[in-house]
């Protein structure tokens, strides 16, 4: 039985996660830039602030700190003046127990973010990193400390950031360990060789990782993912691969097969650094909570979704998660019915200001059946905001006849406003929303799936100011006119008419029709 979402979230307090893998410290300078320095051809940043937090594997252990976890981290470091600062930064965890090798010969990695933030725009970053792998003494010191750690860990994540820590024979010994308990391992994997990490759980590369790994670009695309991630699984024995595809969520591949797709639920984007660490965090609190896998992927998307709506390598928290998955729509009626087009434009744009993504549909909507409820939940899963354009009485009549609709506008608004997947619903008296679109300029133009792109309505003029245009998946068998039909049909039976009736002729069913 899957666990439910609520119960995932309430049950990740106090799981112990063991993070291994490449620490280091995230220090952001942030400023202005106004001028062009007179020495070079570069801007000047007038520095007023700096920040630092711990990055890499380090900040993968904050975040399960964050979701609620406890957590013992393996890792390496030098002796210089930048590890004094990272263990500074990590005793600000009491929940984090950092168990690090020391390699005088290696310096600590440290990230320097130069950042404007008037337009959130990284500017430079300067790496101060040793990558060699660890070997001789010190990779023997990491492995007695990553096995020993396996003995109390609910779940074992691997942040590999190719600085040297995570070696062949590290792996192998943690991941036999974890096989004895029954433990699960995560990769948030790098580099062009998986099959170092045979014997884990789940491999949760992005799009570039995978495309390195296969040493060919993975399109943005579900086919191509998922044949991409069947190779990844043919060559390292690893059958679940959670594939981040950063705008696009993250899809689940099982065996070369799409389990699951979830997409991106950010609301806007400030920052990405860190955004992979808190996934695989999240990822990894859930499992060890008992969630199954794509439920466990759904929560770490989530997590993703709110880290990066913030600055810096920032985390997430189980109120935050609740908030964006949980939350529960007010049923609200009146509120979500707007009088004209100038009313809607004004909460569209004000949506818009707050950095939520608008979505558009629209139709008839007269019998509400499932292919009505199948494209507007898909509709709004892919969005933040969802509008929908019901045609009017008048231009009901003028598309399907004198007969229709059956219910009248005010009836349909009603309905389609109690719905939780619309967040606004307008009335049009003309064939086409074109006008409506242009007014109110959606981030997303969603048709159903029985139209093709170049048929939709608006697609050029919303593609021209750089929204997009997506058709929802076609849900078989749903028709308003054929509901209508067998309604006819059991009147005929009831009032014992004959077979020699009429009724009206079933078109081919869309998702649209209304």
């Amino acid at each position: 039985m899957t666990m439910p979402i609520a119960d995932a979230l309430q049950a990740m307090a106090g799981k112990r996660i063991l993070v291994v893998g490449d620490v280091m410290l995230d220090r952001f300078v942030y400023g202005r830039t106004e001028r062009v320095s007179p020495e070079a051809p570069s801007l000047i940043l007038a520095a007023d602030r700096q920040e630092q937090m711990l990055g890499g594997a380090a900040n993968v252990a904050a975040n399960v700190v964050a979701l609620g976890g406890v957590c013992r981290l393996v890792g390496l470091c030098g002796t210089d003046p930048i590890a004094r600062d990272l263990a500074e930064e990590l005793a600000r965890f009491p929940k984090i127990t950092a168990d690090l090798a020391q390699d005088p010969e290696r310096s600590t990695t440290l990230k320097v973010r130069l950042v404007n933030p008037q337009y959130n725009t990284h500017l430079l970053r300067l790496d101060w990193e040793v990558t060699r792998p660890a070997e001789g003494a010190v990779l023997e010191d990491l492995i007695r400390r990553a096995v020993a750690g396996v003995a109390e860990a609910d779940v074992i994540i691997f942040s590999d950031y190719l600085k040297g820590v995570l070696q062949p024979s590290l792996m192998e010994a943690v991941i036999a360990a974890a096989a004895a308990r029954g433990v699960p391992v995560i990769v948030d994997p790098k580099g062009q060789d998986f099959t170092r990490y045979r014997g884990a759980t789940v491999l949760a590369p992005n799009l570039h990782e995978l495309s390195a790994a296969l040493g060919r670009t993975v399109a943005q695309d579900d086919a191509a993912v998922e044949q991409a991630a069947g190779e990844i699984t043919a060559v390292s024995g690893v059958a679940a691969i959670a594939v981040k595809r950063s705008q696009a969520g993250v899809q689940l591949v099982e065996d070369g097969r799409t389990i699951a797709r979830f997409p991106t639920l950010a609301r806007r984007v400030t920052d990405v650094s860190g955004a992979g660490d808190t996934l695989v965090a999240a990822l990894g609190v859930a499992l060890a909570a008992g969630a199954g896998i794509a439920s466990a992927i759904r929560i770490a998307n989530a997590a993703a979704g709110v880290a990066v709506a913030k600055k810096g390598t920032a985390s997430a928290t189980p109120d935050e998660l609740a908030e964006l998955l949980l939350r529960r729509h007010e049923h609200r009626i009146s509120p979500k019915i707007f009088p004209d087009a100038a009313a809607l434009q004004r909460q569209v744009t004000g949506w818009q200001a707050e950095g939520f993504s608008v979505g558009f549909t629209n139709g008839c909507f007269d019998l509400l059946h499932p292919g009505h409820i199948a494209t507007l939940t898909e509709s709004r899963n892919r969005v933040d905001r969802l509008v929908l354009a019901l045609n009017t009485d008048a231009s009901t009549r003028r598309l399907k006849g004198p007969h229709r609709p059956v219910q009248n506008e005010t009836a349909r608004m009603t309905v389609a406003a109690a719905l939780e997947a619309v967040d606004a619903v307008i009335l049009f008296d003309t064939d086409t929303p074109l006008d409506l679109i242009l007014a109110l300029r959606p981030n997303v133009l969603f048709k159903g799936g029985d139209y093709s792109l170049d048929t939709v309505v608006g697609r050029s003029e919303v593609e021209a100011y750089g929204g997009r245009v997506e058709l929802i998946p076609y849900l078989a068998n749903t028709s308003t006119t054929e509901m209508i039909e067998r309604m006819g049909a059991m009147d005929a039976r009831q009032t014992g008419i004959g077979t020699g009736s009429v009724v009206p002729p079933v078109k081919a069913p869309s998702l649209a029709d209304g």
